[in-house]
């Protein structure tokens, strides 16, 4: 399935983000169509919800690992993409380490969750929880 590249809606202005105008007009995130459909059909059966929330938090033996959380209220300082149908908030901080990042949602024998594909990770740990850019 391919993935729909997100762009920043026309109409956020770039002086309520804190960020230059090419590094908001340039930014990116990927969705998959199978993710986008997860979110959905999980935001139904909680009955609320805005979206999803992806961001990074110092963490782990490699130095970030990645958060991803349901939105119920907006934050005025995340950016707001809208992918497939499903609204993805990232915060300023996090979009530098995930600019260009596509969230996917795969089945890997017995275990299925999100993925993150990020072009920007220059090493992981071995287990896989954290990386470094």
């Amino acid at each position: 399935m391919g993935a729909d590249t997100c762009a920043v809606p026309a109409d956020v202005q770039v002086k309520e983000l804190q960020l230059d105008a090419a590094g908001v007009a340039n930014a990116r995130i990927s969705l998959t169509e199978r993710a986008a459909r997860h979110v959905q059909t999980f935001l139904a059966k909680r009955g609320k919800g805005l979206g999803i929330r992806v961001g990074v938090r110092t963490s782990g033996c490699s130095g970030l690992a990645y958060r991803l959380e349901y939105v119920d209220s907006e934050d005025p300082q995340d950016i707001r993409f809208d992918c497939h149908g499903v609204a993805v908030y990232v915060d300023p901080k996090s979009l530098a380490y995930l600019n260009g990042t596509e969230l996917d949602y795969v089945r890997e024998g017995l275990n299925e969750g999100f993925k993150f594909n990020n072009p920007n990770v220059k090493s992981q740990c071995g287990c896989g929880e954290s990386f470094n850019v």
